[in-house]
């Protein structure tokens, strides 16, 4: 179900995330990877996602990009959290550390993002990936393309 889709024109980007999280909807790839867009504000995204064996890489343990993935998501929307209804972005540069392995049993994975700076054109973020008892298990800078949007609101 493409809940993105299901959002009126013209909301800002922080209305549109708070709607998304009020109906209960994420987008596909959270469906995917079992991570969920949880807490919105002002230039502050939170995703949760609990790691699982459908995850693993052939070594034994949870791939990188569950944790790519979670930061991403949430140096993302920090910043479309900070757009007009007109403006829309993407992701020009992740740049992910990864400080503790990750399993199914680490348990749910919260990734903290929020915006340093957004300018007219470039926005850049940073995240944190943490266990439930705040254990730092990766971390991200990300540089973002702030753009009009193609399509009319």
């Amino acid at each position: 179900m493409d809940i993105v889709g299901q959002l009126p024109p013209g909301l800002t980007g922080l209305e549109q995330l708070r709607m998304l999280i009020t109906m209960g909807g994420r987008p596909p790839i959270g469906d995917t990877m079992d991570i969920t867009l949880v807490e919105v504000d002002d230039g502050i995204a939170i995703f949760e996602g609990r790691p699982s064996l459908k995850v693993y890489n052939p070594i034994g343990m949870v791939h990188g990009g569950f944790a790519a993935t979670l930061l991403d998501s949430a140096c993302g929307c920090a910043v479309h959290s900070k757009l007009s209804p007109t403006q829309a972005y993407t992701t020009l540069e992740l740049k992910t550390a990864y400080h503790k392995a990750i399993t199914a049993e680490t348990g749910v994975m919260r990734a903290e993002g929020r915006v340093l700076t957004i300018g007219r054109r470039v926005a850049f973020a940073e995240a944190s990936l943490s266990d439930g008892g705040g254990r730092l298990y990766a971390s991200a800078t990300s540089t973002l393309l702030v753009m009009d949007r193609n399509t009319p609101q």
